[in-house]
């Protein structure tokens, strides 16, 4: 006698032997596809200065090692020379450097030259902004995009910037200076056009100059290499309200090509090896040279190595014979074009360039 428990058993069989043949009468294969990648790709590529500018080439994640390049200056320098008659007609050098990948933006301290006809006229600096798709041939803007508004940056004007980008922001280290006293201070910018100014970085220090930061946290906290005598280290959780550590990090070496000061130079690398920064120093002659000294990854502080000579010399008649004598000053750096691009002041009077290939 067929129960009611055997007819449900033979129903659910029989479903089962049917869907196993619905199944089977499918495409062999679930995947989709084969797939072909386009010839025209990529389709959609980082742009402008907003909110999808991020580079395509970060250089603080490069896999490059210790110390950087051989680099090369280029051979028509400089590539940004004095001109017209008003705010950079004297002088142009120490520039920063920033890429999104498809162009380089160059920030560069410029200098009028003084009306003889005006009494007590003086030169003043200003920051003027550049572009360039190739990384050597720029195209400056009309007016400068940092100049003078508060007491503690007149006469003088403001000077050396250095720029990096964190998250949708630009900051801007850069220096005041009132004719007496040089203070470090700081600007952010979300189209390195338009800066707000935040005012003096350690008014209880005095003179201060140079600030050079690390965008990559560590102990999630941002790091700054400044100073020009001996190289101090300072921290801050939000790239604006700084402290700064007590003990140098970095100072001159007595008979050594960097004998009377040392300076940061753009902002700091990560490598595989560590932090490389590349400075600026002078010899008791004011022989100017850049060299690079590399610092731990898990302390900012401890200095593991540094170079035992100069990679850029004062060589050229700019370099040699400008309105300061032998002078060369790196401020910024860029990995652009498959290559590290140096940017460095000559004489105190016209920018240049050096580059060295990217290591694999």
């Amino acid at each position: 006698m067929v129960t009611r428990r055997k007819v449900l058993r033979l129903a659910i069989l029989a479903a089962v032997i049917y869907c196993v043949s619905i199944l089977r009468s499918q495409p062999s294969s679930w995947q989709a596809g084969p797939f072909t990648k386009h010839n025209s790709n990529p389709i959609i590529s980082p742009r402008g200065l907003g909110w999808e500018s991020k580079a395509v080439y970060n250089p603080e994640l490069s896999p490059t090692v210790w110390p950087l390049g051989t680099f090369t200056k280029f051979l028509d320098n400089p590539i940004i020379a004095a001109q017209g008659s008003s705010w950079e007609s004297k002088a142009v050098y120490n520039p920063a450097a920033w890429t999104d990948g498809s162009v380089v933006w160059m920030l560069y301290r410029a200098e009028n030259r003084p009306n003889a006809s005006v009494p007590n006229d003086r030169s003043v600096s200003r920051v003027g902004l550049a572009r360039s798709i190739d990384g050597i041939h720029f195209e400056r803007e009309r007016e400068p995009v940092l100049f003078p508004t508060e007491p503690y940056e007149f006469p003088g004007g403001v000077e050396d910037p250095r720029v990096v980008r964190v998250g949708q922001l630009f900051y801007l280290t850069y220096t005041a200076y009132d004719g007496k006293l040089a203070r470090l201070c700081v600007a952010t910018s979300s189209d390195l056009r338009l800066w707000r100014k935040h005012g003096v970085l350690f008014p209880s220090l005095g003179w201060t100059k140079s600030g050079a930061i690390l965008t990559r946290p560590i102990r999630n906290l941002y790091w700054m290499y400044f100073g020009d005598t001996s190289l101090y280290l300072a921290y801050s959780a939000d790239l604006i309200k700084w402290t700064a550590l007590q003990q140098p990090v970095l100072q001159p070496r007595p008979g050594n090509w960097d004998s009377r000061l040392v300076e940061p130079g753009p902002p700091p690398m990560v490598t595989r090896d560590g932090i490389v920064l590349i400075y600026n120093g002078a010899n008791n002659q004011l022989v100017y040279g850049v060299g690079q000294a590399l610092f731990a990854l898990d302390d900012p502080s401890r200095c593991l190595a540094r170079t035992d000579q100069p990679f850029l010399r004062p060589e050229a008649h700019l370099e040699k014979h400008g309105q300061v004598r032998n002078v060369v000053f790196a401020e910024g750096l860029v990995a652009f074009n498959g290559k590290l691009m140096l940017y460095f002041g000559m004489g105190d009077s016209g920018l240049g360039v050096a580059t060295a290939p990217l290591a694999p």
